[in-house]
């Protein structure tokens, strides 16, 4: 039987996809091994966000290379996408696929392994207009899973590669969305993350729907489902509807992870994001008011080209004011070939170093805050794995409906299922809980 390994670098959606390419793998006969094995075919997902992610990626391929020199190596991904020449010019590569035309890797294996000629397929991505259906019916990690529902980004920020990388917004079709949410409940999912490269834009290139639609469809037309997460939205994109349908489906978690980027309006409009902050506060106060208690996480990006001392203080300020249940926080990073790279007022990386400590200490206390309203309250929590920093205690992580991890007593005939756990003690990454009960199909269905 032929083997063949993955690697994935960079997000969620990547993860998807490869994913999804095994699936293809495993239908024409293959058998995934560990990606530090000897194999037959070695796939390298990639990602270019960053110029630390093409450096990244050019690693991760040289080290398939020298572990089987004899291997078929084939690059897909982001970075392959926008820089094909680089990755073929590394010898030893044998086939580069960019982010569309992957659903023909297995043909292209064949072929190079007939001419052993290497393959360049990376087609123009700015002329894509059809989602590339590639299916996931269930996944490597058997709690929570993802479901792709649009690829590509309409809003080039001034940052950002990513439109060049993933092409312009395609929606995939919401009869194929509901099909494929079936499949991973039969296969025994009781919560969806629905991700996309622009997820809060999805049917904005369809007619006559949305995704408040495709929530109330998720809604009603998905048996079993007990739990719809959107991995990521705009503040532009919660519209009234979209509020509507959290504040009336009881399917919907009680958490939106809404990017901000910066919290000063200099910053805002350098960066070419679509809201100021007066609008972005309206929004939140909107979204708590539907759902209250509902996490908000965000995104922020420090030491953005001109950002002075003065902006950075706004912003953190207005990040204190927001009240976000975490931040994840990212130095600027340049990315070649974006508007923000040619910038002059380029920050100094001490002061980015020194703005990104302290906003990780506010997320810290955020969360601290945020998890601590909830002592003594009962959650349900769906056991994922084992707790990594003590794996024989016989404890536990889950996440809630609301994102709060929570570390309790529990085994592994629970994990996937929905358990009923009492917070204890609140914490900036862990919560600790004590698990109460399981809750029974027949309670599910009720």
């Amino acid at each position: 039987m032929p083997t063949v390994a993955f690697h994935t670098l960079g997000c969620k959606v990547n993860h998807y996809e490869t994913e999804a390419l095994w699936q293809l793998f495993k239908q024409a006969g293959y058998e995934k091994i560990d990606f530090e094995q000897s194999a037959d075919v070695y796939v390298i997902n990639t990602c270019t966000v960053t110029n630390t992610g093409d450096k990244k990626s050019r690693q991760v391929i040289r080290r398939a290379i020298r572990r089987n020199p004899e291997a078929v190596v084939a690059v897909t991904g982001c970075y392959a996408q926008t820089t094909p020449h680089e990755i073929m010019a590394i010898p030893g590569v044998d086939i580069v696929v960019g982010t569309s035309g992957r659903d023909n890797l297995i043909d292209y294996v064949n072929r190079y392994l007939r001419e052993r000629e290497p393959i360049n397929a990376v087609s123009n991505i700015m002329k894509a207009r059809e989602y590339e259906e590639l299916d996931v019916p269930e996944f490597t990690d058997r709690t929570r899973a993802s479901l792709k529902i649009q690829e590509g980004c309409n809003n080039f920020c001034t940052f950002c590669i990513i439109p060049w990388a993933r092409g312009l917004m395609r929606s995939r079709k919401p009869e194929s969305v509901i099909e494929q949410a079936n499949k991973l409940v039969a296969a025994g999912y009781k919560e969806i993350v629905l991700t996309g490269i622009h997820t809060g834009g999805y049917g904005e290139d369809l007619e006559d729907y949305n995704l408040a639609r495709l929530l109330r469809e998720l809604d009603t037309k998905v048996p079993g489902l007990k739990r719809i997460r959107i991995s990521s939205i705009e503040a532009s994109q919660i519209t009234d509807e979209v509020i509507e349908v959290l504040n009336s489906s009881d399917k919907m978690c009680r958490h939106l992870h809404v990017p901000l980027q910066a919290g000063d309006d200099n910053v805002l409009k350098r960066m070419r994001r679509k809201y100021t902050t007066d609008e972005f506060r309206r929004k939140i106060e909107q979204l708590h008011q539907a759902l209250p208690d509902v996490a908000i996480t965000t995104d922020i990006i420090v030491g953005f080209p001109g950002e002075t001392e003065e902006m950075y203080e706004n912003g953190y300020r207005f990040i204190e004011e927001m009240k976000f249940a975490e931040l994840h926080v990212f130095p600027y990073s340049k990315r070649s070939g974006t508007p923000a790279a040619r910038m002059e007022d380029q920050v100094d990386e001490e002061v980015k170093n020194r703005r990104v400590h302290e906003l990780i200490a506010l997320s810290d206390k955020l969360a601290l805050e945020y998890s601590g309203k909830f002592v003594g309250d009962v959650l349900e929590v769906i056991p994922e794995e084992p707790y990594k920093e003590a794996p024989d205690s016989g404890l536990y992580v889950g996440h809630s409906d609301n994102y709060l991890k929570l570390v309790f007593e529990a085994n592994e005939s629970l994990v996937g299922k929905i358990c009923k756990v009492r917070l204890d003690e609140p914490g900036s990454e862990y919560c600790k809980g004590t698990f109460a009960r399981v809750l029974s199909e027949e309670t599910l269905k009720a």
